[in-house]
């Protein structure tokens, strides 16, 4: 967060409501991360401050798509199950921000698109039974956390799991079958699960996407429904994570241009 509060210039925005979070989470999940003193995950701590965290970027993800906007906030989300925390994440930002606009917009139709690294399983297992929202996402696999493949398919969510290795090229191929889907679904809103650990230079897994490379499919994501916002999710490498975030803002950005 400090690196990219150094660099771009932004708003606060409120916590979520617990009632947003109910609209994805259950009460049993809610309480665990607001007692938890330790390890709720193997990789995932809960301290006196992780509820305050979690639902001010639950919020950060709720303001971005009031303003069409990108949430720059963690702990990230897309992990985060029902009834589940897990891979860094407590609740599920995009999720819950899908379900708000929902309930508060009166949006019928979201596309939640997920370019992180690692497959977003925590929201496929909230919006998979859920007609009124489609999510695909393009992963490495395998790779943590393990699902994902080739033939976890279903009506409204697409899985696109990509070879260790794969460049630009390879994420714009996978890309023209994400935009397919999305042309049949016909979403009112975008929200992008914008995580950048696929770049080449991030330590956790291994791809080979640039910056041009997230700044394509920014682009590209941003003509597929007339309202379109992102939450940042996966990117560890403080060196490059805040280029890698201009560069998606420069591509969402070139629609308004």
């Amino acid at each position: 967060m400090t690196v990219l509060h150094d660099r771009f210039p932004f708003v606060e925005c409120e916590p979520a409501l617990e009632d947003d979070v109910l609209r994805c989470h259950t009460e049993r999940l809610v309480e665990q991360v607001r007692t938890t003193r330790g390890w709720i995950d193997g990789d995932t701590i809960c301290t006196e401050t992780t509820l305050e965290a979690a639902l001010l970027a639950a919020g950060a993800a709720i303001e971005a798509v009031r303003r069409n906007g990108f949430a720059l906030a963690r702990p990230p989300g897309h992990h985060a199950e029902r009834d589940r925390a897990m891979g860094f994440c407590l609740f599920d930002n995009i999720a819950i921000a899908a379900r708000w606009a929902q309930a508060e917009l009166g949006v019928e139709r979201v596309a939640i698109l997920d370019w992180d690294v690692h497959h977003g399983n925590g929201t496929q297992e909230i919006v998979a039974d859920d007609p009124t929202i489609l999510f695909a996402s393009l992963h490495q696999w395998p790779l943590y956390p393990g699902t994902g493949g080739p033939y976890e398919q279903g009506e409204t969510y697409l899985n696109i799991p990509l070879p260790p290795g794969t460049g630009d090229e390879g994420y714009y191929e996978a890309w023209s079958t994400v935009e397919r889907a999305v042309h049949r679904f016909e979403p009112d809103v975008v929200l992008v699960s914008a995580g950048f650990d696929a770049h080449t230079d991030d330590p956790l897994a291994d791809m080979d996407v640039t910056a041009a490379g997230f700044r394509e499919l920014a682009r590209r994501a941003a003509t597929l429904a007339p309202r379109v916002a992102a939450v940042l999710e996966g990117g560890y490498n403080l060196r490059t994570l805040p280029d890698l975030v201009a560069a998606a803002l420069d591509g969402f950005e070139e629609r308004e241009a």
